[in-house]
């Protein structure tokens, strides 16, 4: 459904809301639409979307129970929930984009897998995140913490811990920071054993933090078989640091057994970029393909430069390929 119009709205929901509603999808280009209270009493759906809503259920709405999917985005939560655990007992897929007023949305997903939220730092993620089942995760806040309210601090160990069963987890740089405040272990109290792909937004490993951060999950994820790094656009951190730790002896003293596939775009060509490329050729026996992307900003020279030194790079296995590929205009 697209709204064009609030006018009879009202009453084509609820003259769905009486026919045993499965999927409902809204999308709404105007201003925020108040969800009426018959969609809260569609206990059949399994398929829930809705775009630039206000969400505020009855107090007497117990939950979906037949709920299966659930994305939400430009949401505002607004304040009348009041704690309220709203149930979600079959939900296996939530994704929040964009939404306001999040700690309001205090829900129970015992079987929830699949997690993604963007741009909505709220309390409410940490319960999200002591969630068991979950397969896949991605989490961003695509604005450093401080611009944000209302969140509760959690260190890195913790948040893995959280994740037994995680395989594919998510991230931007920004939500990694949140994370690092306190310095972080080389080992974690549990390893992420089940973790195969690791992908990693709006990085800077000329940043020390986040290139500790990075470590620590390469070090605690014995069997990563795909690492994915999207560099961040600009840089503007002393790249000093990040390189002398890079080149320090045991600087990850750990063979990345299993991985497979890594791929590295936006590249400056940064000596901490570089030394994080030969860190991961030197301790990958089982690597087959190295994709590298420069940034669009690099000039022919230094995309020649960047190619020529990552060739001489050693490898630790002999069957990596490497691909170097020109950046999209």
């Amino acid at each position: 459904m697209f709204l064009d119009s609030f006018q009879e709205i009202d009453q084509f929901m609820l003259l769905l809301s009486r026919n045993s509603l499965m999927e409902l999808i809204i999308v709404n280009a105007n201003q925020r639409y108040e969800l009426p209270s018959c969609v809260f009493s569609c206990l059949e759906l399994r398929s829930l979307k809705v775009t630039k809503c206000f969400f505020n259920p009855p107090r007497e709405f117990e939950g979906f129970l037949n709920l299966e999917e659930l994305i939400l985005k430009r949401i505002d939560f607004g304040g009348r929930l009041c704690g309220t655990k709203i149930n979600l007992p079959r939900l296996k897929t939530l994704t929040l984009n964009m939404c306001t007023n999040v700690y309001n949305f205090n829900i129970k997903a015992t079987k929830l897998q699949n997690l993604i939220v963007i741009a909505c730092p709220d309390a409410m993620l940490l319960q999200l995140l002591d969630n068991r089942c979950l397969f896949q995760v991605w989490i961003a806040f695509e604005k450093p913490i401080q611009d944000f309210v209302g969140v509760e601090k959690m260190t890195l160990a913790k948040m893995l811990s959280n994740f037994p069963r995680v395989i594919q987890f998510n991230i931007d740089s920004h939500f990694l920071k949140f994370f690092i405040a306190e310095k972080i272990p080389k080992l974690l109290p549990q390893t992420i054993y089940n973790l195969k792909q690791l992908r990693l937004f709006h990085y800077q490993l000329a940043d020390l933090h986040q290139l500790h951060g990075a470590l620590c999950l390469l070090r605690n994820s014995p069997n990563l078989e795909t690492l994915c790094i999207f560099m961040a656009m600009e840089t503007r951190v002393d790249v000093g640091a990040a390189s002398n730790h890079l080149e320090s002896p045991n600087c990850l003293d750990c063979t990345l057994e299993h991985l497979k596939i890594v791929e590295m775009r936006h590249l400056k060509g940064s000596k901490a970029e570089l030394l994080f490329i030969k860190l991961l050729l030197a301790h990958s026996p089982s690597l087959q393909n190295f994709t590298i992307t420069p940034s669009q900003k690099t000039d022919a020279q230094k995309r020649f430069d960047i190619a020529k030194d990552v060739m001489q790079f050693p490898r630790a296995s002999t069957k990596a390929k490497m691909f170097y590929l020109n950046p999209k205009p």
